[in-house]
Formats: C-alpha cells, structure tokens, sequence
C-alpha cells in the first residue's frame, strides 16, 4: 500500500466508527445525551457535534476554504455567520450531515495523489492566525483527532450504561471487511 492507500483505510475507519457511535447514541435518552462529563466537550451530544464540525471544517480548509465554518458554529466576526439558520437541532439531523459530508470525503480522498499530500493547505485558526500545513498531516490529523474523541465519547458511554460498547479498532473493521476463512 502507499500513502495514500494507507490515509484512505483510516478515513474509511473514522467513518465506521462515527456510524457506530451514533448508533450508541441514538439508544441514549435526552438527558443522557445532556449528561454533563468533565471530558470531551462535556456531553455526549456536544462531542458528536463537535466530531462532526472538526471534521467539516478541515475537508473545506482541504478543498481550498481557509476559514470555513461548520453548520451552527458561533463564527463571531467571521463572514456569512449563519448560526441560527443553519444549526444542527437533532441527532437526527447530525446523522444527515454527517451521510453527506462523509459522501464528500469518500470522494474527495479518492481524488488524493501521492504529490497532492506534499502540498501546504492554508486554514485560518480559531485565534485568526493563517497556518500552512501538509495536506498529508491535515489528513492524519482529522483521523488521530477523531480516535481521541471517540475514546471520549465511549467513555462517557460507558458511563452512561450503554451495552454493548461500540468497537471502534480498526482490527475490528478489517475483520469485518475480510472473509470468514481469514478470521480464523
């Protein structure tokens, strides 16, 4: 496999494991998607949000957008704040933006060269500053950021009680994608 292979496969984990989290979240009550946790973003709703717009912001800031705003953030001073208007209400709602923008990094990671991971991509950060960062440690990073929120997240799962956990190592996803024979 080369790079982009390799940054491909963990994508397509990051994208398995958010499906399987929201499955998990789907079985909590509103108060348990509130619970406050002194981990993550404090809830298990407020990760998930926070998952998905990580992950919305850094495929515009790919695709050429340096400060893009994910759906419903608070954007103050930053053009075309729509906060209101287009904020996320639901996890129903979450898992619809989350089937779209996975379609647009399925495509877009299909569309990745081994030359194109070299190459800087600009991102305005929270604090205004203009970085310049390789696509390749962009791409790693939206995959690493999403391992340390999941693990977040399934803790406060399982504190909450939920069973059965998700699984979310990536030697569970090959298992699964590989035949019965090679499992043994």
């Amino acid at each position: 496999m080369n790079a982009v292979s390799w940054i491909q496969r963990l994508h397509e984990h990051r994208e398995w494991v958010n499906r399987q989290l929201l499955d998990a979240a789907r079985r909590l009550s509103h108060e348990q998607l509130d619970q406050s946790f002194a981990i993550g973003q404090g809830s298990v709703r407020k990760s998930l949000f926070h998952l998905f717009a990580a992950e919305f912001v850094w495929l515009a800031a790919l695709q050429g957008n340096p400060s893009p705003v994910a759906p419903g953030d608070a954007a103050d001073g930053l053009p075309g704040n729509q906060q209101a208007a287009d904020a996320i209400r639901s996890l129903a709602e979450l898992e619809q933006h989350w089937t779209e923008l996975a379609k647009r990094w399925r495509s877009y990671l299909a569309g990745l060269s081994e030359s194109s991971l070299e190459e800087p991509v600009a991102k305005i950060s929270s604090s205004s500053a203009m970085h310049r960062t390789r696509r390749g440690d962009i791409l790693l990073h939206v995959c690493t950021h999403a391992q340390y929120t999941t693990a977040q997240l399934i803790n406060m799962l399982r504190h909450l009680g939920v069973t059965p956990l998700p699984d979310a190592m990536l030697i569970t996803l090959a298992r699964h994608r590989s035949s019965p024979s090679e499992n043994a």
